[in-house]
């Protein structure tokens, strides 16, 4: 079993700055999956943000790009999200999450199918 847990959400003014935490725990070691943050919003899908893969290589949803950084610690299996200049409709419930397998490609590409361990996420708050 395997279990996310994030933090670091609050309530910011448009153009503030958050930081988010994802911590994994469990027996299954992370190895070389993909790891990565969605956004969700009521009534909507999760939309992907932004993923790592064990080597660095990221991937930025192309609305968030120069603004959200990435990051992972294998040691401490534990992923991070900085995100800067945040806008009013960025605001959401944020989950991290973990792929079910390595990646064929070395590329975590940002889509639903490919996670399968979640979070229960962390709410982001953006008032204009």
């Amino acid at each position: 079993q395997e279990q996310l847990v994030e933090s670091g959400g609050a309530s910011v003014q448009a153009g503030g700055s958050l930081s988010l935490s994802c911590i994994k725990s469990g027996v299954t070691p992370t190895g070389r999956r993909c790891m990565a943050w969605f956004r969700q919003v009521p009534g909507k899908q999760r939309e992907g943000v932004a993923s790592i893969a064990t080597d660095g290589r990221t991937t930025y949803a192309n609305s968030v790009k120069v603004r959200v950084t990435i990051s992972r610690d294998s040691t401490k299996d534990t992923l991070y999200m900085q995100m800067t200049n945040l806008k009013p409709d960025e605001a959401g419930m944020y989950s991290c999450a973990v792929a079910v397998a390595p990646s064929d490609s070395g590329i975590c590409y940002l889509e639903r199918r490919f996670f399968g361990v979640w979070g229960q996420g962390t709410q982001v708050t953006v008032s204009s």
